[in-house]
């Protein structure tokens, strides 16, 4: 009898492997005589029809209604003159968010909600419709926290999704994103691997407030397409691990997601002070390593291409075309930029900036302030 229920088992992870796992029946469940548990095979398909029926309700898509202006012509005898007027555009769906808590928080990217004129709404999968009470942009990362409400649709309840840990991720593991593609196919759902980590990257324009850069990101595979932004990246367990953010505009099979521990942070500090309180230095930079600065004959650094107007940086003096070597003693450089060591400070602090100008090097007080925005 023994060698009987050894002999099915056999029989039934040879099935498995013959198939090749992807057209094997998923969730497979066999019984063998005189085993009382259920052997389950899971597959690929499997994992993934699994964790998008649980994260699915929680992917939402964030609609935008903006303003134009338009001009009504006026004849008055003689003369004509036209006549400046606001229309309200149709609502276009621009990206996606999931939701973190059933009491109305969302997550998604700081550039998909950048535009402080235009009016934004938040569509769930089963197309319910919630208007935005309260919104939150953190400025030195690209995300943004929603605030709805949601007695707006009584009866519907909003589901939550599960954040994983993206500290303990590995090149080539698989993972799973869903988001509104090209701002129309909502829930779409695509696969792929992890191809890198670390990597550093510049999302957005710099124009709307993106001025420091992305650092330690997520790179996968997995197809990321525009109305994408603001969405999931899942593991094969379903939870998040990932904000998608970024798709590079001249590589294929290329994206981008900041790690779903920097949304943690955003949402303990938004928890605990209302806001993103975090330190804000306000430059945009390039980072001159040791090749480069050989060739210019200039020091190693970080180039300051922009200063925020009215942030600690623009206070203290520093300007375009300042080369920031130092901060507190810490030299910059690609292995530890400026975004890097400005992360590990405190708003109100004030720190010890050594740049190099026109040829001198001098030391500038700087006092760091919040990095929130409303």
């Amino acid at each position: 009898m023994r060698k009987l229920i050894v002999l099915v088992v056999i029989l039934i992870l040879l099935l498995a492997f013959v198939s090749g796992g992807k057209n094997f029946v998923p969730d497979l469940i066999q019984e063998a005589p005189g085993i009382p548990e259920k052997v389950k095979i899971l597959t690929e398909e499997s994992v993934v029809t699994s964790a998008v029926k649980n994260v699915g309700p929680s992917v939402v898509t964030v609609s935008e209604q903006g303003q134009t202006q338009t001009t009504t012509p006026f004849d008055f005898g003689p003369f004509s003159f036209e006549v400046p007027q606001e229309e309200q555009t149709e609502p276009q769906n621009i990206g996606s968010g999931f939701i973190v808590d059933q009491s109305g928080l969302i997550v998604t990217n700081k550039h998909v909600v950048s535009d402080p004129n235009s009016k934004y709404q938040i569509i769930t999968n089963n197309d319910k419709k919630y208007d935005i009470k309260q919104l939150y942009r953190d400025p030195s990362n690209d995300i943004a926290i929603i605030k709805i409400d949601p007695e707006q649709n009584p009866g519907q309840s909003l589901k939550s999704v599960t954040l994983g840990d993206s500290s303990k991720l590995q090149v080539g593991q698989f993972v799973i994103a869903i988001g509104t593609a090209l701002g129309e196919f909502k829930n779409t759902v695509t696969t792929g691997v992890i191809s890198g980590l670390g990597r550093g990257i510049t999302a957005g324009s710099q124009f709307q407030g993106f001025v420091e850069k992305l650092d330690n990101v997520i790179q996968t595979d997995a197809a990321i397409n525009p109305g994408n932004s603001g969405g999931p990246l899942l593991n094969s367990s379903g939870q998040v691990i990932g904000i998608n953010t970024a798709v590079a505009a001249v590589g294929q099979n290329i994206g981008f997601a900041l790690p779903i521990s920097v949304v943690k942070d955003s949402l303990k500090n938004f928890n605990e002070t209302g806001q993103f309180d975090r330190a804000y230095l306000g430059v945009s930079y390039r980072i001159i390593n040791r090749d480069m600065a050989v060739m210019n004959e200039l020091p190693e650094g970080a180039y300051v291409s922009l200063v925020v107007t009215g942030s600690a940086a623009d206070k203290a003096g520093i300007k375009r075309g300042d080369i920031i070597t130092k901060i507190n003693g810490d030299k910059i450089s690609a292995q530890n930029e400026i975004s890097t060591v400005i992360s590990k400070t405190k708003v109100g602090q004030t720190i010890t900036v050594t740049l190099w100008r026109e040829g001198k090097t001098s030391d500038i007080k700087v006092t760091l302030e919040s990095a929130s925005t409303g």
